[in-house]
C-alpha cells in the first residue's frame, strides 16, 4: 500500500515538476537577440546580448539591464529568423 502511494506521488507531483523544469531550461537556452521576454519580476524587455549565464535586456530605448538566464520567465515574442529575411531579400533582388 505504501509503495502504491509513492508511485502515485511520483506521477502526480515529481514527474510534472521535472517536465516543467526541462521546458524552462530549454526555453532559456534558446534565447536569442531580438526576443521579447518577461522576467520573473514582471519586467518586459528585448534581448540584445546572450552570454553564457547572463542576458542583456533593453527595457527602454538606450537602457539595458543584465539578468541571469533563469530570471527569464517566458518569451512573449520570438525574433524572426535572420536567415528567412536574407533569403526573401535575395529572392526579391533576383526577381528584379
Amino acid at each position: 500500500m505504501i509503495a502504491l502511494l509513492f508511485v502515485v506521488m511520483y506521477f502526480m507531483m515529481i514527474r510534472p515538476q521535472q517536465k516543467r523544469r526541462r521546458e524552462a531550461e530549454q526555453m532559456q537556452s534558446a534565447l536569442a537577440p531580438g526576443d521579447e521576454v518577461v522576467t520573473i519580476g514582471g519586467l518586459h524587455g528585448t534581448v540584445t546580448v546572450v552570454e553564457d549565464d547572463t542576458v542583456l535586456l533593453e527595457v527602454a530605448p538606450g537602457v539595458q539591464t543584465r539578468y541571469a538566464r533563469p530570471a527569464v520567465a517566458r518569451v512573449v515574442k520570438r525574433a524572426e529568423a535572420p536567415e528567412a529575411e536574407t533569403i526573401s531579400e535575395e529572392a526579391e533582388s533576383v526577381k528584379e
